[in-house]
């Protein structure tokens, strides 16, 4: 039960920047789906639903026992393993060539909070043995599971959050040095092959080896070759015209051209920032980006103060999943990396992301709040 000592500890300032950065996104969804002109206001005030509902889960998660909630972690697993099978076998989207959706929610966002738990429980669990060559083994075997699950629907962005999360769990459980060499080591090593496989016509690696299509192959090889005519180029193209467009200042709210004459496709989702851009300028993705940064901030602080192991995982987790989807999300819309689909958090569109992301503010703020006894409590 909770102690007046512990709801004193809320961090309500990480609960302010949250929701000052989830009310920007509101704004320019607002924009990009143009609400000024009539038009049509259904994921607008769908934004707006999905972030109250999604600040009760954000209760929900912070004043359950994170201790409780992680004695479940096997069943969390399960329920994720059964979650994601199911929308392969029965979800929605197979009209537009992918299967994402089932009873109209995303199990792929809702993917990240379950490793987070699950994760920060196994390695909490082993930690004496985190560097036993046999737990690392089973930890990427248990991750690898939903990442092709996820990876099959095919949506790549989502599974390799995945990885980031491990990764990130991984060496705030102390992971020893030797085996972050040798994965840095393999990484730059991959990325030398896939570069040559790209410059390949037939890409056996990326199509024969990783099972990856063609529309995803073109992706990677339009940003090799920055090819403004191809068409898998054309939304990072208009992406950086919009923010560049924006200057210092931006156009003001519902004045980016580029937005309101709809030459920036998904510009509601994956490419919120590009809105942001041209609207508000260099001072507007830099506020973006500085609310987004003092959320991390504040979490790895929830993480370095943690009363155990367990719950430094878990804020650990939640920070890492943020800064990563946060660095792809802008890498993509100002063309350093290629397009992958990321959508930015609590920023973009979307009820299984927005909800996903405040049961990881939950789950911050819940470890926030565990404090030690002291020796006069019982």
């Amino acid at each position: 039960m909770l102690t007046k000592k512990q709801i004193s500890a809320f961090d309500f300032i990480l609960l302010i920047l949250v929701v000052a950065l989830v009310m920007c996104g509101i704004t320019a969804i607002g924009s990009a789906t143009r609400i000024n002109i009539n038009g049509p206001e259904g994921r607008y005030q769908s934004q707006m639903l999905w972030f109250a509902t999604g600040l009760l889960l954000m209760l929900v998660s912070a004043f359950i026992d994170y201790h409780a909630i992680c004695r479940f972690y096997i069943a969390l697993y399960i329920l994720n393993v059964v979650l994601l099978v199911l929308t392969l076998l029965i979800g929605d989207g197979e009209e537009v060539g992918v299967r994402r959706w089932l009873f109209g929610l995303q199990p792929s966002e809702f993917s990240k909070i379950f490793m987070i738990i699950f994760l920060s429980k196994f390695i909490d669990k082993f930690q004496k043995k985190i560097n036993n060559i046999g737990i690392l083994l089973l930890a990427c075997l248990l991750t690898a599971v939903p990442f092709v699950l996820i990876k099959k629907q095919p949506s790549l962005s989502a599974s390799l959050v995945l990885i980031a999360i491990l990764g990130v769990e991984l060496f705030t459980g102390r992971l020893s040095y030797k085996y972050i060499l040798v994965v840095v080591l393999l990484a730059l090593f991959m990325l030398i092959v896939i570069y040559a496989d790209l410059l390949n016509a037939e890409h056996p690696l990326l199509k024969g080896v990783f099972k990856m299509t063609d529309y995803q192959v073109s992706r990677f090889t339009d940003y090799i070759n920055k090819d403004y005519s191809s068409s898998t180029y054309y939304q990072t193209k208009h992406s950086i015209w919009a923010i560049g467009s924006g200057q210092l200042r931006g156009k003001g709210l519902y004045n980016g051209t580029i937005n309101q004459l709809s030459y920036l496709p998904e510009s509601h989702n994956d490419f919120i920032f590009s809105v942001i851009g041209e609207e508000f300028g260099f001072l507007g993705c830099l506020t973006v980006m500085a609310i987004m940064l003092a959320i991390i901030t504040k979490t790895l602080i929830i993480a370095a103060k943690a009363t155990d192991n367990l719950g430094r995982l878990i804020a650990a987790g939640a920070a890492g999943m943020w800064a990563f989807q946060t660095f792809v999300n802008i890498g993509v819309a100002t063309g350093l990396l290629p397009n992958t689909g990321m959508t930015f958090p609590f920023l973009s569109y979307g009820g299984s992301s927005i909800w996903a992301n405040m049961l990881a503010v939950g789950l911050a703020l819940n470890v926030g709040m565990c404090k030690p006894k002291s020796m006069f409590e019982g």
